[in-house]
């Protein structure tokens, strides 16, 4: 376990040096959340060379997988505040049991979203406009999916925790062993065995399940945190839970309202061609690389805004607010200049059909325009 002095220390240093504190935790979320975006590219560049219909079934699901993220990292967000609020308020008991909280949380969501799953999500797939071969596809995807879909929910809500205390080191070698294992084993399941899209993912659960291994491992054998779990001892406190979901409930919406958006977009593509939904599914890979280093900005803000918000230090919150989203707009503005340049040889990478490349380069043209104005919401 980490001593309570080491934690004071590192807590010391962000109101020292706010600046230098968000690139501390920042770099590390960016390398982690790297590899796993890495994964994500990668992933698609073996599923692009099943044609069409397969990115087509793979889109179809994002949606739902989005969804899951949305409420995963949205409640996680507000767990990490949360513990962030009581270190820096030195109150170490409210931090275990809001980390306690968490867990709890953490295990009915994953009950109630893998049985909706598993009971309705051929259905859902049906009436988000999946149809025929592409139907079957989606479905033999998204089966596999739920299955390590509480591994993937539990995860989420470890690294928020961990993130809430200021350790970012451990999530990202946890997250790229995973993510690592997840790019060996695609194109064994893809390719050498011929399981086509499903053999994506049975390669996504069985990283996803190592994953949560090793957090278990870490956190519950080792003892590898500032936080300590002591379930048998879980008490349900209403202030906590009102504290976890006063911020995580907003961010969850906005992005389950995000995901309703891309739910809109392919229903509406589907009306058009299998093509334009491929197109758009790469699209959307593409725009993860550049949303990587501001989502890493933004959860760096969340754990640094919620320690001096406890220690009672407005102007450097405030500081640090504003040096956080006038970094990331820079940053995407670059992002921008480079995707209206690149973009028709990068397409070309994910998919050798014109239809596709066509689409998806007018898409990531026109979508690159707002990424500053996207990277304002994510840090806000």
């Amino acid at each position: 376990m980490i001593a309570d002095g080491e934690n004071t220390s590192r807590l010391n240093i962000f109101l020292e040096n706010p600046a230098k504190g968000l690139w501390t935790l920042a770099l590390p979320i960016m390398a982690g959340m790297g590899v796993h975006t890495l994964y994500t590219v990668v992933d698609m560049l073996f599923i692009g060379r099943l044609g069409g219909e397969s990115i087509a079934a793979v889109a179809y699901n994002m949606p739902l997988f989005f969804f899951v993220m949305g409420l995963t990292f949205g409640l996680g967000s507000g767990v990490t505040a949360s513990i962030a609020r009581f270190i820096g308020e030195d109150d170490k008991v409210s931090a275990d049991n809001s980390a306690e909280h968490a867990i709890a949380m953490a295990a009915v969501i994953s009950m109630i979203l893998t049985t909706l799953g598993l009971l309705y999500g051929e259905s859902i797939l049906s009436i988000l406009g999946a149809k025929d071969s592409i139907l079957t596809l989606s479905w033999n995807y998204l089966r596999f999916i739920c299955y390590g879909l509480p591994c993937m929910i539990f995860s989420g809500f470890f690294r928020s925790i961990l993130s809430g205390e200021g350790d970012m080191k451990l999530p990202m070698i946890v997250t790229a062993l995973g993510t690592v294992l997840n790019i060996i084993l695609d194109p064994i399941f893809i390719f050498v065995l011929n399981f086509g899209v499903r053999g994506a993912a049975m390669a996504t659960t069985i990283s996803q399940v190592v994953v949560f291994l090793i957090f278990v491992f870490m956190l519950f054998v080792k003892e590898r945190s500032y936080i300590q779990f002591k379930l048998r001892d879980f008490s349900y406190s209403k202030l906590i839970l009102i504290d976890i979901t006063k911020v995580g409930l907003p961010a969850s919406i906005s992005m389950v309202i995000m995901s309703f958006g891309q739910l809109v977009f392919n229903r509406i593509l589907t009306d058009f061609s299998v093509d334009a939904v491929a197109a758009y599914q790469i699209g959307g890979r593409i725009d993860m690389l550049i949303f990587l280093p501001i989502m890493s900005i933004a959860a760096a803000l969340t754990t640094l805004v919620g320690m001096f918000y406890g220690a009672k230090e407005w102007i450097k919150m405030k500081s640090i607010i504003k040096y956080g989203i006038t970094r990331s707009v820079m940053i995407t503005f670059v992002g921008s200049t480079l995707m209206i340049i690149f973009s028709p040889w990068i397409i070309k990478s994910f998919s050798s059909d014109p239809e596709i490349q066509g689409i998806a380069v007018y898409y990531l043209r026109c979508i690159s325009l707002i990424y500053p104005l996207v990277a304002i919401g994510m840090s806000i």
